[in-house]
């Protein structure tokens, strides 16, 4: 039984380079890869990506075919990026239009529903801010962003299964040894979202063959029309 590699997309969003977020994307990226599986990064910032959405008819734009071609090849799609505002940044928003969204008409309010680019793939979100978790808390923004943008994009296009993890109080100096426990977290959320990957690749296949198993049996011996003397 060949099990295709398990596939990591990681889209980054911090305007500084060398940024606590862009060692959470190392981090990540490291944990990944000594999982076995393979990590493909898009620093947005790095990138240049453009985030604003032009109209030029019901296709993709060519820009963005590179990060569609890794979104159809990944098996699992972690966005890492600040809150700011209450809210991801603007590029984040702009990749989901533009790549997430691209060549599907703005009437329709379900456009992924049953459509196979996102189906079955696991979404994680891993999030950074200054102000502390119970303030966020306390003020609606974590489960707004939970449930506006990680469960609502979940839902529509079919993904398996969204996840948050959110590390706190990340300001200028920050202390080391809370560092570390934080890059420790994703560490873990890693090792976790690559088991759970693997595991349901192995199910899936599985499945695979034992339906085309079903699917053509062995033929049975033909039956004489006379017994034998």
């Amino acid at each position: 039984m060949t099990i295709e590699p398990i596939r990591h997309l990681v889209v980054l969003c911090h305007p500084r380079s060398g940024s606590f977020n862009h060692q959470i994307a190392a981090t990540y990226s490291e944990t990944v890869q000594a999982c076995g599986q393979v990590v493909c990064v898009r620093d947005l910032y790095a990138l240049r990506f453009d985030p604003i959405l032009e109209y030029i008819g019901e296709g993709p734009q060519l820009a963005t075919l590179d990060d569609l071609r890794e979104i159809r090849r990944c098996d699992v799609l972690t966005f890492i990026y600040p809150i700011w505002f209450g809210l991801p940044p603007a590029m984040i928003k702009g990749y989901v239009d533009r790549v997430l969204g691209g060549g599907f008409k703005p009437d329709s309010e379900h456009p992924r529903v049953g459509k196979p680019l996102l189906a079955g793939v696991r979404m994680l979100g891993i999030t950074t801010s200054a102000s502390t978790e119970a303030w966020l808390a306390e003020h609606g923004q974590l489960i707004a962003l939970r449930e506006g943008f990680d469960r609502y994009l979940g839902t529509i296009f079919n993904m398996a299964d969204t996840r948050h993890l959110h590390i706190d109080a990340i300001v200028e100096g920050l202390d080391k040894h809370y560092a570390e426990e934080q890059l420790e977290r994703v560490r873990e959320t890693a090792r976790q979202i690559c088991a759970d990957a693997l595991h349901a690749a192995h199910r899936d296949e599985m499945s695979r063959v034992l339906s085309h198993g079903r699917a053509a049996p062995q033929a049975s011996p033909p039956v004489p029309e006379h017994p034998p003397a």
